[in-house]
């Protein structure tokens, strides 16, 4: 069954509480799969910095850590948080981790990479740090490629406009 928008799903915090997406309502959102072991892990610094920059009443970042490549993502929830916290003082939620691809794939992640979910395209994540573009109403607008970093122009302008 496809999902209109963002707003039906509930994921898990790393610290156990729910997070409902109905509370980014309004806001423009990045959702991107993290891992603590990967060679793009140092975006996590300009992840933070965009945050810092734009983060508040009009846009969100959500980190979803996920073990689906390389298993470079085989921390705990706890283990991670204390490694997003130590390493690059991430301040925007993280959320439990989960499966971006395969038998198990996260439901958000489904609706993320289906055209029959999303009504907008079939996209493959193809690695750590794959980027996903939300507009204030919910609906998926593209893409961004896992080497892309989070603070290209392209991405703040779309964020500033």
């Amino acid at each position: 069954m496809s999902q209109p928008n963002l707003y039906h799903f509930t994921l898990t915090r790393l610290d156990g509480r729910p997070f409902d997406f109905e509370a980014l309502r309004g806001k423009k959102v990045m959702i991107v799969n993290t891992a603590s072991e990967c060679g793009l892990t140092p975006q996590y610094e300009q992840l933070q910095e965009l945050y810092t920059s734009h983060g508040g009443d009009r846009f969100e970042i959500i980190g979803c850590p996920a073990n689906n490549f390389g298993a470079q993502e085989p921390g705990t929830n706890e283990e991670i948080g204390q490694f997003c916290s130590r390493n690059y003082g991430v301040s925007f939620p993280m959320m439990q981790k989960l499966s971006v691809k395969g038998d198990d794939q996260h439901p958000l992640y489904a609706w993320l990479t289906q055209k029959a979910q999303n009504g907008v395209a079939d996209y493959t994540v193809e690695w750590n740090f794959h980027k996903f573009l939300i507009d204030e109403q919910g609906r998926l607008v593209r893409d961004v490629h896992p080497q892309t970093l989070p603070i290209d122009p392209e991405v703040v302008e779309w964020i500033e406009s």
